[in-house]
């Protein structure tokens, strides 16, 4: 179990984050991607990336990059996109890191976009399969907004499916949003725009996420004492762990005592 005072450091640290990009909020970007299920992957291949939203938090506009898009430039027709995916995936890729070259010194807000399986890596990967030459965004630039609330709220703040959920508690309508089943099972079905209004409402519904958190609204299952408490215990555990304030403590008591009893 993760002691009280490193749960207060990460606390203190995610607030500093928070505080960093409301005022940077101009420099703010907030990204999601869709792409094929990740499970059910026997030979291990990663997942086809079919579409990617990134939003500028400050102004609203967003930019997105996806199979569909590409297919309708290129003049490739629906029936045959299928049979053109690679291209089709490497053209997206490449616009979407030329994109992140060009964007590279602002944030970049996520939501567990952390390893192969779904995050930065994957697309690099899949970029690299088909390839391409990835920019890799600085690890520093990338903010995890599902963590973050996590070292803010506690592990409770909201039950799994977290997303869902933390809409339902914040009145956010899921309209167009998809769940990953959802969305891999709209990509096997070639509902290729009902899969990117997907990934756009769902950056849409993250800035929302990150709004709240700014301002402080965010309405989440934490108790006062989960927020707060947690403070008290780190005290109490960095007294114990520190002799010489247990030793004055000590005193103090004593010295108490005495004049009572005098």
């Amino acid at each position: 179990m993760a002691s009280e005072i490193k749960k207060l450091e990460r606390r203190n640290k995610a607030r500093k984050k928070i505080n960093e990009l409301s005022s940077k909020e101009e420099h703010v970007l907030v990204i999601h991607y869709s792409c094929e299920s990740f499970y059910d992957r026997p030979e291990g291949q990663t997942p086809r990336v079919t579409s990617i939203a990134v939003r500028n938090y400050e102004s609203g506009q967003t930019t997105s990059f996806s199979i569909h898009k590409i297919a309708e430039l290129k003049h490739v027709e629906f029936a045959e996109i299928q049979q053109n995916y690679d291209m089709l995936e490497k053209e997206m890729l490449q616009e979407f890191y030329d994109y992140m070259k060009h964007h590279s010194s602002h944030y970049w807000i996520h939501w567990n976009m952390r390893d192969i399986n779904y995050g930065f890596p994957a697309l690099e990967h899949r970029f690299k399969i088909l390839g391409g030459e990835p920019y890799i965004l600085d690890d520093s630039k990338k903010v995890d907004l599902s963590r973050v609330l996590v070292a803010l709220y506690t592990n409770g703040y909201a039950p799994h499916p977290r997303i869902v959920k933390l809409m339902e508690m914040n009145f956010i309508t899921a309209k167009d949003l998809l769940d990953g089943p959802g969305e891999a099972a709209a990509f096997e079905n070639k509902d290729f725009v009902k899969l990117h209004q997907s990934t756009l409402r769902k950056v849409d519904v993250f800035c929302n996420f990150l709004g709240r958190t700014l301002d402080g609204s965010l309405i989440t299952k934490s108790t006062w004492w989960e927020l707060n408490g947690g403070s008290l215990k780190a005290l109490g555990e960095f007294i114990s762990n520190n002799w010489i304030f247990t030793l004055i403590a000590g005193v103090v008591g004593i010295a108490a005592g005495i004049y009572t009893f005098i």
